[in-house]
Parts: C-alpha cells; structure tokens; sequence
C-alpha cells in the first residue's frame, strides 16, 4: 500500500490507549512482532495506520517507550510521519473545562530547571536544553477546529499539581496554559530526536488545583478521548499535503525552541 500515514500514538496507561483506539469501527490488534503492549487500529475510510502504546507514567517512560517504537519502526519499512502525545489530563479553570478537549499549541516542560532564590529558572535559561516543542501549526490548529478543541499550551510535568498555589504560579509562568499532563514533552523529544512531528492531544478529567477525586470525571474524559480520536482521522488523513515537509526545527540538536 502506498501514500499511507503512518502514526505512532503514545499514552501513559491501557485505558487511555485503547479509549484511542475505540475510536476506530474495527477492532484494534497486537502489531506483530512488536510488544504485546501496542496495537494497531486502520481508521475506515482514510490512509492512516495507526499503532497505540501505553508506555507508562511520567516524561521518562514516554520518551522511553516513543524511542523504541520509533527506533523500530524502520526496520520494519514503516517509518512514522505522526507521532501524537494522547490521555487525560487536568485542566486549566479558564480557558479550558472538565470532558473537554485541548489541542497542544506547545508541549512545555514546565518543571524541568532548577529553583533558586529568586524564583524558579528552567533549563533553556539555565543554557542547558529546551523547554518546548511546537507541534506543526497547521496541522495543530485543523486537529483543534475538527475537535471543537481549546487550543493552547500543555504543560508537562513531573510531579502533577495538588495545590491552589502550584496551579497559580503555573498559571502564571505559562499565560494561556490550558492542561497539565505528565507525558507530552517526552514523547515529543523522542519525536523531535527521529525528526518526526509531534501532536499532543488531552481530554481533561479535573482541574488543576487541589486533589478533589469527588469532582474527577475520568471516564468521561476517557469518553472524549475516542470521540476526539474519532474527529482527528479524516484531519491526519490529509495533513501532509497540506503541511509539506516537516523541517527538523524542534530538535535538540539544532537549537529548536
């Protein structure tokens, strides 16, 4: 088969992977020869192929597992065009709400640095590294419309927020942020490292603040999660014509911000 899009779907755990893989009519099937843990699903009526994986919780388990499936996948003569940072997430109280959808403007690294007297420095002010990538615009803002997506900046961190305060200075630090996760800046540096763009996707289960799990909706979100997947296929089925080639802008090695 030629003139296929091939995607590479990374989340945290199986509910939120196979939640993506509902999305699709058919059922979804272990991809052979690979870890049990990833299963490809064909969205009808497009040219995407899509393999989901649940890598594992935090940054360094999702830039792991999105390594190694990018890493295979040459040897098997299907290289990734997409790889798509996917899950629950919570939400920012303004702009974003609990069940809904946010499409990442940016994947931010919003805890990655180093506190200091004077405040928090991350690790691009450190000189160190980056602290964001940017999945590609266009695509970025079709996949929000499509969704009926806020559309702004996720935060990424290592240790998820639990307190008003935390959800403030985050809030402050990062204006517009619409989501915090615990996932996307890792699979997009294991992205940005093959070259390949990366998405990030989240439907938000709670809001960022205190731990409430009276309010938490995750099977809600988890329910939003298959039908914003469902509303992305046609969008990916035709995104690299309208795109064109995607340069390797994000990269750490070339000074990507």
């Amino acid at each position: 088969m030629t003139g296929l899009t091939r995607v590479l779907v990374v989340t945290a755990v199986s509910s939120e992977r196979d939640a993506v893989t509902r999305s699709v009519a058919r059922g979804a099937v272990p991809l052979p020869g690979v870890r049990p843990e990833v299963l490809r699903v064909c969205p009808l009526h497009t040219r995407v192929v899509v393999d989901a994986v649940a890598a594992g919780v935090g940054p360094a388990a999702a830039a792991a597992g999105a390594a190694t499936s990018l890493a295979l996948a040459p040897g098997r003569g299907e290289p990734y065009d997409l790889v798509i940072s996917a899950g629950i997430a919570g939400g920012f109280a303004s702009p974003t709400t609990v069940e809904g959808t946010v499409v990442a403007s940016s994947i931010m690294a919003a805890d990655l640095g180093a506190q200091t007297p004077e405040g928090f420095s991350d690790v691009a002010e450190l000189g160190f590294g980056i602290v964001a990538h940017q999945p590609p615009p266009t695509l970025a803002k079709s996949a929000a419309a499509a969704l009926g997506a806020t559309y702004g900046p996720v935060l990424t961190v290592s240790t998820v927020t639990g307190t008003a305060d935390r959800a403030t200075e985050l809030a402050a630090r990062h204006q517009g942020a619409a989501a915090e996760a615990m996932e996307g800046f890792g699979v997009a540096t294991a992205a940005a490292l093959h070259g390949v763009p990366v998405l990030e996707i989240r439907t938000v289960s709670n809001s960022v603040g205190p731990r409430d799990r009276a309010t938490w909706r995750i099977p809600e979100a988890l329910r939003a999660l298959t039908d914003a997947f469902a509303a992305l296929w046609p969008v990916v089925d035709t995104w690299k014509d309208r795109e064109g080639p995607w340069p390797m802008r994000n990269s750490p090695h070339n000074g990507g911000r």
